[in-house]
């Protein structure tokens, strides 16, 4: 066993590469994922509830979009597939996930257009139209709204951002903390237990 988590920096586990393989929006996805990040050997059911359940941009969606804590990539490949004229920025602490998003998002040919990057790599003055998140509940409550307290604020004034969260990991409380934090937050949708969250300035 290591001490490795999705969130570690540096992952020191194996790695065997696996595929996964999902559907969003009537188009099938075959991703390559490995072990030491977040759901490695399939698509997270919380990111599957988000992906069917949240508007997902159109394509002739424009501008700046995040996938904050994008794993191996399945979110920020869905978005650069659906909306070939935005730019996303694919966040991941975690070096082993930003290179196998960067591997997925060559494999749907939007390597151009997805940006991997680290947190502190994002320049400080990029804004979102729409953030996208599974947000990494098992960093711990004070962590994670640090995380949401330094990214929602890079929305653009009428941006967008679609979180998803467990009920049982806190979805409803993380919803009355972001409301108390002068967020508009709108529970768009429930399915399997999960929270999909609209947060809007």
């Amino acid at each position: 066993m290591t001490g490795d988590h999705y969130f570690t920096a540096q992952p020191a586990s194996d790695a065997p590469p696996r595929e996964v393989e999902f559907s969003v929006a009537d188009r099938d996805y075959r991703l390559v994922s490995a072990g030491g990040v977040f759901s490695a050997s399939r698509l997270d059911p919380g990111t599957a509830v988000l992906l069917r359940k949240a508007d997902l941009p159109a394509a002739d969606t424009v501008g700046d979009l995040l996938d904050l804590g994008c794993g191996f990539g399945p979110i920020a490949c869905v978005l650069a597939d659906l909306a070939p004229a935005t730019t996303v920025w694919a966040v991941d602490v975690n070096s082993r996930a930003r290179e196998l998003t960067a591997a997925n998002a060559a494999r749907i040919d939007a390597a151009d257009r997805v940006r991997v990057r680290a947190p502190d790599d994002v320049p400080a003055d990029t804004r979102f139209a729409q953030l996208w998140s599974n947000p990494p509940i098992r960093i711990g409550k004070d962590e994670l709204h640090e995380l949401l307290l330094r990214w929602l604020p890079r929305l653009a004034p009428d941006g967008v951002g679609w979180l998803v969260v467990a009920r049982h990991l806190g979805g409803d409380s993380l919803q009355r903390w972001l409301t108390e934090h002068s967020w508009q937050v709108e529970r768009y949708a429930s399915q399997k237990g999960f929270r999909v969250l609209r947060v809007t300035r």
